[in-house]
């Protein structure tokens, strides 16, 4: 991934074939339905590399169909243990779509019954220029607690870290339970989103596929992400830049 020095819970995986996509994803000619088809393709990609990292693992010795011409044809190796819990969170913003993604990856390697979404409904809140001032969280369907789960949320732009900043607390502050581990997964994140989590939840492990800084000064620019605190990728009103609109 890229090479940053926000610390070993930030991963930013900056892979061609992903930066490629989301280019297209954000340029101003891409409509329906190539819009949500490159979504998917980029939220599976993250999420595989983000479930195979995080979540405990199990060996295992499983039959291939070369079984019946040797007994040699069996499969040894590690795989995502089924036994793991996990919660993905859609925060109904921005993350319907990639949290339903996220629930239907886990799915395919995890127990049904340990996996489940909850829904956060909120927003952002802004003044009279356009600039976010905070986060208003309006309801929820939380399904239960979330002790030893892995909590996910799939949020495609961290911008300031306001929204998501808010919907942690009410998890930590309302839901029972001690997670096995939070984390977030994006599309593209700001060092300003970076910083925030940093700071407001420590310990929180973000994963995204860029990191945008585009309103960073020149020399800010020449150096590794992270080195230079006024590494800034938000404009005026906290839009993303280059961002993805």
């Amino acid at each position: 991934g890229l090479d940053h020095t926000y610390g070993d819970d930030v991963h930013i995986l900056a892979e061609p074939f992903t930066l490629g996509l989301l280019a297209e994803l954000g340029h101003p000619d891409t409509k329906q339905p190539r819009f949500n088809d490159i979504l998917e393709t980029l939220y599976r990609s993250l999420l595989q590399r983000m479930i195979s990292h995080e979540f405990p693992r199990q060996q295992v010795e499983r039959e291939t169909n070369m079984i019946q011409t040797t007994p040699k044809g069996v499969f040894h190796g590690q795989i995502v243990d089924p036994e793991s819990r996990a919660v993905t969170v859609n925060v109904a913003r921005a993350g319907t779509i990639p949290s339903h993604l996220c629930q239907n990856v886990l799915h395919q390697v995890i127990e049904a019954s340990r996996v489940r979404q909850d829904h956060v409904i909120m927003e952002r809140t802004t003044d009279e220029t356009g600039a976010v001032t905070g986060a208003a969280l309006h309801g929820s369907k939380i399904g239960g607690d979330i002790d030893g789960a892995h909590l996910i949320f799939p949020d495609p732009m961290g911008a300031t870290g306001s929204s998501l900043s808010r919907v942690i607390d009410h998890y930590k502050s309302e839901v029972e339970g001690t997670p096995a581990a939070v984390l977030t997964a994006h599309l593209i994140v700001t060092p300003e989103f970076v910083r925030n989590m940093q700071k407001n939840h420590p310990g929180v492990r973000i994963w995204a596929l860029r990191l945008d800084r585009g309103q960073s000064p020149d020399e800010v620019l020449a150096l590794r992400p992270g080195e230079d605190s006024r590494e800034s990728g938000l404009n005026e009103i906290d839009y993303i830049v280059p961002g993805a609109g």
